[in-house]
């Protein structure tokens, strides 16, 4: 059954598997005691360390290991925040960051701080010039992911960083999805990383902190890993974590430009073969292993359902798969088609005939999905009206798109739709379906229960 979903959790690195099953008889003593299996283990975890370092391009004692990525994202952004508490209390990131940069700026906020988020363009890409002009003077931190974990898209960091240290601000950088495949260019000070995305153990996380950068390690103090990672390291998955990043980094080139070829397939393949598709990311500045795709007219959750059932393991950034019902705030801030959206991210090994097995199976998926929704646009037929408003309350992601899609045959060219909807999804999908399907988005005015958006037929 092929995985798809690598940007998730990669799967185990047969290095990271042998790694764990040594270091599980050498590494299990406490690296901080003198006798004989307490050298051993802290040799061990010296030596994952140094690997860690070279592969970040940072000085090992730069680098500690943390019980994840998340936590190595709160711990820098909490120890940059408080070390700088002095110069001011502004956070700038963007739009598009991973939740647990957002979630802890949120945290920030609650807490008297402030936070600028910086847009980004339709391919999720912000502009180093933005973050330039969101800088202010007391402005204490900076977060830019790497890359984007929904749709792909690699993000200026060298630039932005440049930016960043003529203003004398810190850069943190989320480098999760990106850092298995090569380094994080630029003079970034502060990075984050987690070891189940390049395939080493869950469990594990990085934190890089440059030298010069002002710090202050917040909760109790503690004497391991520079008092900022406290508690008793999980070894033998630290060393699993280095041994496997190292690994993958001497994969990497080769691996990214086998997968490149096969996702490059999926992109063009998939717009011809699913009718109402939009392919959303950079198509060139972007990982060589993800891509992202949402189709018209489909929910999520069951075409998800319908591929996994087919036998591929894929995600998904719609808000249809999501328990608050509310669009992926990264699609949101790129402006794109969110409905029936798709993840692929391939892991390393992935052959070209699971791929085109996918691209055979998706068409029937997708299809199916609408049929059970009951897709169809109206025939031609004379119009009914000028203008006409759908009362589309209450009716989740797709249904107000697919109102909309049965609808606008029933007014002549350059007459009007109404869409009153209550989904916020609405927002994002009514007008992605007019870009598509030739038709002008007219705009949105709030109305007492929901919102109106005016559609104008143009063909």
């Amino acid at each position: 059954m092929p995985y798809f979903d690598t940007a998730s959790a990669a799967p185990l690195h047969p290095v990271a598997r042998q790694a764990l099953q040594a270091s599980l008889d050498e590494g299990w003593a406490d690296p901080a005691r003198l006798y004989r299996e307490g050298r051993r283990a802290r040799l061990l975890l010296d030596a994952a360390r140094e690997a860690a370092a070279e592969a970040v391009g940072c000085r090992a004692d730069e680098l500690v290991f943390t019980p994840s990525g998340t936590h190595a994202v709160h711990t820098g952004l909490a120890g940059v925040l408080a070390g700088r508490r002095r110069v001011g209390g502004h956070l700038v990131v963007s739009a598009v960051e991973h939740s647990s940069v957002l979630h802890a700026a949120d945290a920030h906020e609650r807490t008297g701080g402030t936070v600028t988020q910086v847009p980004v363009d339709r391919y999720g890409a912000v502009d180093p010039a933005g973050y330039a002009d969101a800088l202010g003077a007391r402005t204490a931190l900076a977060c830019l992911q790497s890359a984007n974990h929904e749709v792909g898209t690699v993000q200026p960091v060298a630039e932005v960083a440049e930016a960043c240290g003529a203003a004398g601000v810190p850069l943190l950088v989320d480098a999760a999805q990106s850092l298995g495949w090569g380094p994080v260019e630029g003079a970034w000070s502060v990075l984050a990383a987690s070891a189940h995305k390049w395939g080493g153990p869950p469990g594990v996380g990085l934190l890089a902190v440059r030298k010069g950068v002002r710090f202050s390690s917040q909760g109790p103090a503690d004497e391991r890993e520079s008092g900022r990672s406290p508690g008793f390291a999980n070894l033998p998955a630290i060393v699993a974590a280095a041994a496997s990043l190292r690994a993958v980094r001497a994969e990497a080139d080769a691996e990214a430009a086998r997968l490149r070829v096969l996702v490059d397939r999926i992109r063009r393949r998939v717009v011809r073969l699913v009718p109402d598709v939009e392919v959303v990311g950079a198509p060139d500045r972007r990982l060589p292993h993800l891509v992202t795709f949402s189709c018209l007219y489909v929910d999520g959750e069951s075409l998800l359902h319908e591929l996994d059932r087919a036998g591929f393991s894929v995600s998904s950034g719609s808000s249809c798969t999501s328990s608050t019902l509310t669009p992926s705030h990264v699609l949101r801030a790129m402006g794109v088609l969110s409905e029936g959206n798709v993840r692929v991210s391939l892991p390393p090994g992935t052959t070209a005939e699971e791929v085109n097995a996918f691209l055979e199976v998706l068409p029937g998926a997708v299809a199916g999905v609408r049929e059970k929704l009951g897709v169809s646009e109206a025939p031609a037929a004379p119009p009914e009206a000028d203008s006409l408003e759908l009362d589309a309350l209450g009716l989740l992601c797709p249904q107000p798109v697919i109102e909309l899609a049965r609808a606008i045959g029933r007014v002549p060219v350059g007459g009007t739709v109404t869409v009153v909807s209550d989904d916020e999804v609405a927002r994002l999908d009514i007008p992605a379906w007019c870009a598509m399907r030739g038709h002008e988005y007219v705009g949105e005015s709030p109305r007492p229960v929901g919102v109106a958006y005016l559609v104008r037929r143009l063909v």
